[in-house]
């Protein structure tokens, strides 16, 4: 299996706010992409612990050789030279011409121009590097910035996005626009119909102009059913949703932007600025991370959202797990969630995690035959994992690619339409184990060889298990570049989960 190919890669940030925002970002060479981090949250023995992130920028230099192309200036190095390398990092200084510091009068910000603006970026790098697209990676409402380049400008002009971007990774970007828990609309209306700073780019007003193609567009406005966060695949010249990874944060106790205002506006279930439900694009890849919209704790320049980005660009393995099978109890007064975790061998970090105390838990079916999270075969499986991994990061000499899939399942009752904790255990799992899946690194192979245990019927530490093989891991799926396998549950979860309750396990190549 080939390497993922090396294109141009192009950062493009997130919302400023007011001029005084603006003239602060234009003052960083890379706009924030090249911010580090020190911290995390807990050592041992209790003890704060110092863990060094060089920032995303850097470490794509130092791990795929990327290069940062700067003599005087983005736009001086590609006005000077004929030829750039695909393998090199850019940034889109798209507040540039909207900043007060530079002696001339500042051109009013527009998210459109922005777009446009990027369109002309991407030309030259295509242009002088030989590269046939560009991957996007965008924080914020730099996202926003991006749909509107894939969903409208190149549209617009008669261009197919997927001949231009190869892949678009967003980190906290608002799909759905932000909203509050607090004031019951009133700021979200009183946001939309001022434009403060031009906050209104994440109302649903604005979103619907700079992301509907002019020839789609509803003069009235958008229509009552439009969801901001959809990027529909039956018009023509749609992207395809399979290169699209959202990454959400479920922190929003450590974005302390207006003195913790912001976060105590948007709610809980937030990275502190997007709520978690506005944060992904329906039928996109995603991953959740205990990080904030930014800051110290902040997405960006986390060693978790770099996990996930690098995986997803040069991974070339795509592992989905799926919970399929079950059923559960069927009493109207239980409701069923699910928590999961996903660990990589040799990471210092979860690269995905959904759990009830992180607002984001995924609901199983309601006990009355309901199905909340349906799979995309329509079958009633539960989607738990959609991960990405790179043969070349095996560690220790190591021939599988191994992670762990920590699974619990929990109860909780109602009577009367409230919770009943009668005999309720808080944060006790009636189901609990971690499956340890070993995939086999070889690049080259066909298919993979693949094993799977579950922690259970480990004996010792799962640092010593060496997979036998012994679980009838065959491929099920006789078509070529798919390989599906069923992992039966332990028995322990027959009388909760039902006795045809299985995990699923597809691996395809990624490119």
């Amino acid at each position: 299996m080939a390497g993922a190919e090396k294109l141009p890669i192009v950062y493009v940030r997130g919302f400023a706010g007011d001029t005084a925002g603006i003239d602060k970002v234009v003052t960083d060479p890379f706009y924030g992409f090249n911010e580090g981090s020190t911290h995390i949250r807990i050592g041992p023995e209790n003890e704060p612990y110092f863990y060094q992130f060089e920032s995303p920028l850097l470490r794509l230099h130092l791990d795929e050789g990327y290069q940062i192309l700067v003599d005087g200036g983005q736009e001086a190095y590609l006005a000077t030279h004929d030829t750039v390398p695909p393998d090199s990092i850019w940034v889109h200084r798209f507040y540039d011409t909207s900043a007060t510091t530079w002696g001339r009068k500042p051109r009013e910000f527009r998210l459109e121009t922005a777009a446009q603006d990027l369109l002309r970026l991407i030309e030259t790098l295509r242009a002088k590097s030989g590269a046939p697209r560009v991957h996007l990676v965008a924080h914020s409402m730099g996202g926003l910035v991006c749909r509107c380049l894939i969903q409208k400008v190149l549209p617009g002009l008669g261009r197919d996005p997927a001949d231009w971007v190869g892949k678009f990774f967003t980190y906290g970007t608002p799909h759905g626009g932000i909203a509050f828990d607090a004031g019951f609309g009133l700021l979200e209306r009183l946001r939309d119909l001022t434009g403060i700073n031009g906050a209104d780019v994440f109302g649903p007003e604005r979103m619907y102009a700079y992301l509907t193609p002019t020839d789609l567009r509803d003069p009235d406005g958008p229509p009552g059913d439009w969801d901001p966060r959809a990027m529909p695949t039956d018009r023509p010249l749609a992207f395809p949703l399979e290169r699209v990874f959202c990454l959400i944060g479920t922190n929003p106790t450590d974005y302390d932007v207006a003195r913790g205002l912001s976060s105590a506006a948007v709610g809980p279930r937030s990275d502190g600025l997007v709520q978690i439900d506005n944060a992904y694009v329906p039928g996109a890849h995603v991953a959740y991370v205990h990080r904030s919209h930014s800051g110290r704790y902040g997405l960006v320049n986390s060693e978790e959202g770099y996990q996930n980005l690098r995986r997803f660009l040069f991974g070339d393995r795509r592992v989905e797990a799926a919970l399929v099978g079950h059923r559960l109890s069927r009493t109207s007064d239980t409701t069923w969630q699910a928590e999961i975790r996903l660990s990589v061998r040799g990471l210092h970090i979860v690269t995905h995690e959904r759990t009830s105390d992180q607002w984001c838990p995924i609901q199983l079916p309601d006990g009355t035959g309901g199905r909340i999270e349906e799979g995309p075969d329509g079958d009633g499986s539960v989607p738990l994992v959609d991960t990405f991994l790179c043969s070349g990061l095996r560690t220790g000499g190591s021939d599988t690619l191994r992670y762990a899939l920590h699974l619990r399942v929990l109860s909780l009752r109602r009577r009367d339409g409230l919770l009943s904790f009668r005999d309720h255990l808080e944060q006790t799992a009636d189901f609990d184990d971690i499956l340890i899946v070993d995939v086999g690194a070889e690049a080259t192979a066909a298919t993979p060889a693949l094993s799977a245990a579950w922690n259970s019927d480990i004996t010792g530490p799962i640092s010593d298990h060496r997979p036998t093989g012994e679980r009838g891991l065959a491929d099920e799926e006789p078509a070529a570049g798919i390989w599906v396998t069923h992992i039966d549950l332990p028995t322990t979860a027959g009388p909760i989960l039902g006795e045809s309750a299985r995990i699923r396990l597809t691996v395809t190549p990624w490119q």
